[in-house]
């Protein structure tokens, strides 16, 4: 009789294979990802992240890709040492569709949120050891009829969001921009515009976050997910969004005004 969950990927590679999963690397010389951002809007939820890598104080990466989609129906972004971010996501994945192929049925939104609990749990060795990875998780909930979002801290422990969360190193920087801009029944381009918003005041004091580079054409990474499934932003929806914001911060650097009450 085998132990463990059948229809847990991990657990499976884990008696079959144990050295095909995510092994522990130096810290020294470790490359970085750092802000991921998220918010609801009128009909489902956006997640957006900036594009810069760093290998302590230079920019190792200027286009890496931080936000994936999980499966059909969510999407998951990372903040922490990019190799082991990337191999968590790979195998986040893996672990949705292995469970499909072998229940018939997709995971429920909640199960999927502690399934990656779980893949984080098993990290917890490798974070005490300065290699931590920080996600965030959205998707859509069909019973709630709502997009639902899910930060996380180390240990695995899930926190589901109401409104928007941040995660990084410019994530501080970014939530104090979300609450005076984000509007939750607002729709998908305006809760997009606050994102980039956000990413560009994280950028704006944080080093390792990267702001809207038009000259190399680098812009975040956004994602949707609505009823109808995952998209995502081309760069040619992103560009007149930097462009609006660029042309407003050339006379107004600090950003947008907060409406009063």
């Amino acid at each position: 009789m085998h132990e463990g969950n059948p229809a847990s990927f991990r657990d499976y590679v884990s008696r079959v294979a144990p050295g095909a999963l995510p092994t522990p690397v130096p810290g020294e010389g470790a490359v970085h990802g750092t802000t991921i951002v998220t918010a609801a809007f009128d009909g489902g939820v956006l997640m957006a992240g900036d594009r810069r890598a760093t290998l302590g104080s230079t920019i190792a990466m200027r286009d890496i890709e931080k936000v994936f989609g999980a499966d059909r129906h969510s999407v998951i972004g990372i903040a922490g040492v990019a190799g082991l971010a990337v191999d968590l996501v790979r195998l986040f994945q893996v672990e949705l569709e292995h469970y499909e192929k072998v229940e018939f049925a997709e995971l429920s939104l909640d199960g999927k949120a502690n399934r990656l609990g779980t893949l984080l749990r098993a990290n917890l060795p490798q974070a005490m050891q300065g290699l931590g990875v920080l996600p965030l998780f959205v998707g859509w909930d069909p019973q709630a009829g709502r997009g639902r979002m899910f930060s996380y801290d180390a240990t695995g422990g899930r926190y589901e969001e109401q409104s928007f969360a941040a995660v990084g190193s410019g994530a501080v920087f970014a939530r104090g921009a979300l609450k005076k801009l984000h509007d939750p029944r607002a729709g998908e381009r305006e809760a997009a515009l606050a994102l980039l918003q956000s990413l560009y005041d994280a950028a704006d004091d944080d080093s390792a976050t990267s702001g809207l580079d038009l000259t190399r054409g680098i812009l975040p990474l956004v994602m949707s997910v609505t009823a109808h499934g995952v998209r995502r932003f081309d760069i040619e929806e992103l560009r007149p969004l930097a462009e609006e914001i660029l042309a407003a911060r050339a006379y107004r650097p600090d950003g947008p005004r907060a409406g009063a009450l």
